[in-house]
């Protein structure tokens, strides 16, 4: 039985500014963002997600297989708490090479973080950073002052970075 680490972030005491300049450096190397909102939330984005998300979570202690795509489908996109302006894209060159997934529940006063990744060969550039603060932004602008998350206790990158954020232990 694993242990999962539950981390919750106050949005309203975030500070912006203090990882403004990871979403910066990340534009000026020539990473652009978007979201599926943008992009368009059709069958050929949907599926090229799944593959993005299948991909950045293929390192994720004892993880096992991913979903099927319809399996997908039906847990991420055909739920109410789905908002495609909730799924940021880091872009380089037209490729999808990073992502953070948001999803949004009223009825828990919470929004949640989903998965956020970057393929191996972008990562160690504060690229997650500079995701997780558009997915901050979203969170904040959608009404939500809570955000929760959680993680193997043996994915320590990804557990670092929310700390780093301000994401503190879940209260039971």
């Amino acid at each position: 039985m694993v242990n999962w680490v539950h981390l919750e972030l106050d949005v309203d005491a975030f500070d912006d500014a203090a990882y403004e300049p990871y979403l910066a450096q990340a534009r000026e190397s020539g990473i652009g963002f978007t979201t599926m909102a943008e992009a368009g939330d059709g069958p050929e984005q949907r599926r090229a997600l799944y593959e993005l998300n299948r991909a950045c979570s293929a390192d994720i202690p004892e993880r096992g297989e991913f979903f099927t795509y319809a399996a997908y489908v039906a847990h991420r996109f055909d739920v109410p708490s789905y908002d495609p302006a909730g799924v940021v894209l880091a872009t380089r060159a037209g490729e999808w090479i990073g992502m953070t997934a948001t999803s949004l529940h009223p009825s828990d006063g919470q929004a949640f973080s989903e998965m956020t990744g970057v393929l191996a060969p972008h990562r160690g550039r504060g690229l997650s950073l500079a995701l997780k603060l558009l997915a901050i932004r979203f969170v904040r602008a959608a009404g939500f002052a809570r955000m929760v998350t959680f993680h193997h206790p043996r994915n320590a990158s990804a557990i670092a970075m929310n700390r780093r954020l301000g994401f503190v232990d879940r209260a039971a």
